[in-house]
């Protein structure tokens, strides 16, 4: 009989215990929840935004040589982090859009010597874009203002992306593009692509050396994406992730391709598929294939209506060594 009781206190002891145990995990992971980042000793409480294309009557009001030094100042250097077994996107890519930048460079986990690339030696992902990013800063700072990053499934359009960050000033910290949510933080997806200004990217080259606030690691319990890592390290320097979108509302960077919005518009708009499908001024569309890419390229930049004039108030030049259509 006392075994019996002694039994079941025990037992109950370890049910007690068992329970005091998951309310201390369960307060623990709540007050981690909200932990907020910091930059220093300071605490940024920013309000989302939603970034719009300047207004096409705003351009007009610029005189010919302003808008021509305009077109001269904008400089975007363009990082396409690549894996060998994207070959056959890499070589849609370098043939295609990337003829638009000013600069483009291949990022590749590995050395491939069928293309020219700059070898990171790693697989992971956030490794990757951090250490592109470094290289991009060390070399190339005072020579762009705008830094474009995107994968190989992407096709962007640079003269778009020129034209939304015509009234941006790149020493302002913007961190643009398609933006999620995801719990409390808020990033812009790679799918879409993302754009840093050089204020941006001197304050994430400063972090990149203080691994308590961006490690090369991502959380100790679980690993979270690149693009969210990127968020985190910006977050403390207080660089916020900004939505990029047309004088509509629509958004410009796209993780979908063209084809898919296009299913999506006839089935859930058939008489809008148009306006219910992508903005005019659409910056980049992901998901796309090495052939996609190619119709891409003809649809945006060779198809032209016979007879037509294209009254655009602004002309992005090519740079001069430039080999793109």
């Amino acid at each position: 009989m006392l075994r019996e009781k002694w039994k079941m206190l025990s037992e109950s002891s370890s049910f007690l215990k068992g329970v005091m145990l998951g309310s201390i995990f369960c307060a623990l992971i709540t007050i981690l929840g909200h932990v907020r980042i910091g930059y220093g000793s300071r605490m940024y409480h920013h309000e989302h935004h939603h970034l719009q294309a300047p207004n096409k009557e705003d351009i007009l009001k610029i005189s010919e040589d302003e808008r021509m030094e305009l077109s001269k100042s904008f400089r975007v250097y363009c990082i396409i982090l690549v894996k060998p077994k994207d070959v056959s996107l890499w070589a849609a890519v370098k043939e295609t859009w990337t003829k638009h930048c000013d600069k483009a460079e291949f990022f590749s986990s590995e050395n491939v010597k069928v293309f020219k690339s700059i070898n990171m030696e790693t697989n992971d992902m956030w490794l990757m874009m951090r250490k592109a990013y470094k290289y991009a800063f060390d070399n190339y700072r005072n020579q762009y203002n705008w830094f474009f990053l995107a994968r190989p499934t992407t096709f962007a359009i640079i003269e778009n992306l020129k034209y939304f960050l015509l009234k941006k000033d790149p020493s302002q910290p913007f961190y643009l593009g398609h933006t999620v949510k995801s719990g409390d933080l808020e990033y812009v997806s790679v799918e879409g692509g993302i754009v840093l200004s050089i204020e941006s990217m001197k304050r994430l080259n400063h972090l990149l050396s203080i691994p308590e606030k961006c490690p090369e690691q991502g959380g100790m319990i679980w690993k979270i994406s690149e693009d969210k890592q990127l968020a985190v390290c910006l977050k403390y320097a207080g660089v916020l992730a900004e939505n990029a979108e047309d004088s509509e509302g629509k958004d410009v960077f796209n993780t979908k391709s063209v084809g898919l919005f296009i299913k999506e518009a006839m089935t859930n708009h058939p008489n809008l598929v148009v306006e219910g499908c992508c903005s005019d001024m659409a910056v980049t569309f992901n998901g796309l294939t090495p052939n996609q890419m190619h119709v891409m390229m003809y649809g945006v930049y060779r198809l032209r209506a016979f007879g037509h004039v294209f009254n655009d108030a602004l002309v992005f030049l090519p740079p001069n060594v430039s080999d793109n259509d």
